[in-house]
């Protein structure tokens, strides 16, 4: 269990110093009693003292348990449960390779994709988890799987050109960060010390992450091995799908890239291959409304997902209670409050 504000906690050390000065309060009135000639001495006035100092405490205990538990809800607990919902995931996968830098897009290539993303994210449903991944080179998990919009939408934000493209690295990454999610949310992130995920996951059962898809946008022109159709089928055997999206013209255009001029075009007929052989569908970056069928056709299953959650509201009701019984308790049998 955590606290969201545990300086409150402090407060804790005021109920000893109530107890000990309860206790002396107590005593003083005993001894008030006894000096009056109040209380008899004998067996049977014995028995009547140890009933009479029972009928004390116990009220006394029930109010401190409930100011102790009136505490422990003001510093807001919070304690891991494992909540069972409906949920699928997404994984965004940016190419951010230096052809993406192109102008045949207004105003780049990497912006359209953006943009398209964006999109993406804004009409999906609560239900749909979604990741963010960027290749070039290499590739790496920006975001594990959230439903958290805005999160998403600053790890796009993020995303720059950078240097060449590997595909099947982009997809094995996304691949990767799918299972990570599915053992837990809290994994799955790449540092630039992170192994490069440059062989495929662990072999599970086909079918395994079915309530899961991978939308890649790309230019297509893939120039770093491995080769990205051992990759999609890699996915496909996962039962993951890929929904490929194709950022730039058929035409293409010539960019500088490190001092050198290349001639770049969208790849069409890579990114429709890598599409169908997964099950899933190929869009152009002007087709962005059409992305809402990505999310539609995932299939969402029932997972328990251990969460952090505030029980404030446990401890201030059992405090609430404590309280209550120790009033009564201290009526019925002292004739007062303690």
């Amino acid at each position: 269990m955590s606290f969201i504000w545990p300086t409150m906690l402090l407060l804790l050390a005021a109920i000893p110093l109530g107890a000990l000065l309860y206790r002396m309060r107590e005593g003083r009135r005993r001894q008030r009693i006894s000096e009056l000639g109040n209380m008899r001495v004998g067996s049977a006035g014995t028995v009547a003292l140890g009933r009479t100092t029972l009928g004390r405490r116990i009220p006394a205990a029930l109010m401190l348990a409930g100011l102790t538990a009136l505490v422990l809800a003001l510093a807001r607990p919070q304690s891991v449960v494992s909540t069972p919902r409906f949920e699928g995931t997404v994984i965004l996968s940016f190419d951010v390779s230096g052809s993406m830098a192109a102008d045949d897009m207004a105003p780049t290539r990497m912006e359209a994709a953006k943009a398209a993303a964006r999109s993406f994210v804004a009409r999906q449903p609560p239900s749909i988890l979604t990741g963010v991944v960027a290749f070039s080179d290499s590739g790496f998990s920006m975001l594990v799987p959230t439903g958290d919009q805005a999160q998403v939408l600053a790890a796009i934000d993020r995303l720059d050109p950078e240097r060449g493209t590997s595909i099947a690295r982009g997809i094995l990454t996304s691949l990767t960060a799918i299972a990570a999610a599915d053992r837990d949310p809290a994994e799955g992130f790449y540092t630039n010390r992170s192994p490069d995920p440059v062989t495929l996951p662990d072999v599970v059962p086909a079918g395994t992450y079915v309530p899961a898809a991978i939308v890649l946008l790309t230019d297509g022109e893939n120039n770093q091995r491995p080769d990205p159709l051992e990759a999609a089928q890699a996915a496909a055997d996962r039962g993951v799908r890929i929904f490929t999206v194709g950022i730039g013209t058929a035409a293409g255009t010539t960019l500088e890239v490190e001092g050198f001029k290349v001639h770049s075009r969208l790849d069409e007929p890579s990114l429709q291959r890598i599409a169908e052989l997964t099950g899933g569908a190929y869009y152009t970056a002007t087709d962005a409304v059409q992305l809402d069928g990505i999310y539609q056709s995932i299939e969402t299953r029932l997972v328990l997902r251990p969460e952090a959650t505030e029980v404030t509201s446990l401890f201030a009701g059992l405090g609430v209670v404590l309280l209550v019984f120790g009033g009564l308790a201290g009526l019925l049998w002292l004739g007062r409050l303690p």
